[in-house]
């Protein structure tokens, strides 16, 4: 846990083509932790649109940002157009460096993966790309919410909230982390137990994989051109 008057300086990655919900979930939770200042960063500080159309603004451009206590990088379908951009990865590789506490969502763990981070460490991301991990030589954890070190690895999506929430423990303790999971009521009770493809109908999971397919088969070679360029060695 941080002191709690020690002032903590929380920022989030956008970029068009971004998961919403693997910002906005967390932004939930990591605005409200005492003591600290949120902002988001884009490659610019104009507006982008999420995977949906969702219109989103950052606070400043990554140069405007100060040396981040906590990094957070969401996921979604424009990160594939990231994994080989010099600029946000140098961006991620030196807020890295100085941060806590460094925190991805979803397929945000590709990026740090491109970016070298993930080298010997137990790291999970989205189901359709949890095979990849491999290829930026992590090891792959079935697990919706992963903490190797300083870094914290939520799923897909909505495991970004339960990823904020350990966060948030970690960083202010659990009963900080306790009250603002109450103001938000989070208290999920899913209609259907379909939020796993171990849990899902096969039919549904091979629609599922079928609809995603293309993106994930264009994220398959560019892990493999990475993983080749980071000196990892996976053997198929």
């Amino acid at each position: 846990m941080i002191p709690h008057d020690v002032h903590l300086q929380i920022g989030s990655l956008l970029f068009d083509g971004v998961d919403q919900i693997d910002l906005t979930g967390p932004f939930e939770v990591l605005s409200r932790i005492p003591n600290s200042t949120y902002r988001i960063y884009g490659k610019t500080a104009g507006a982008v649109r999420d995977v949906k159309g969702l219109r989103l603004s950052p606070d400043g451009a990554l140069a405007d940002a100060p040396p981040l206590d906590v990094l957070h990088v969401p996921g979604g379908f424009g990160q594939e157009a990231l994994m080989e951009d010099a600029e946000v990865l140098g961006w991620i590789r030196q807020q890295a460096a100085g941060a806590c506490r460094i925190f991805t969502v979803c397929t945000g763990a590709l990026l740090c993966g491109a970016a070298g981070l993930l080298k010997g460490r137990r790291a999970t991301t989205h189901w359709a790309s949890f095979h990849l991990l491999p290829f930026f030589g992590a090891i792959p954890v079935n697990e919706r919410v992963v903490v190797d070190g300083a870094y914290v690895f939520a799923a897909g999506v909505t495991a970004g909230i339960d990823g904020a929430l350990r966060l948030a423990a970690e960083l202010r303790g659990d009963d900080a982390a306790r009250s603002i999971q109450l103001y938000m009521a989070y208290a999920p009770e899913p209609p259907f137990n379909s939020g796993t493809p171990e849990t899902a109908p096969p039919a549904l999971v091979a629609q599922a994989r079928q609809a995603v397919r293309a993106i994930t088969a264009q994220r398959e070679l560019t892990a493999r051109r990475i993983g080749a360029q980071l000196g990892v060695v996976v053997q198929d």
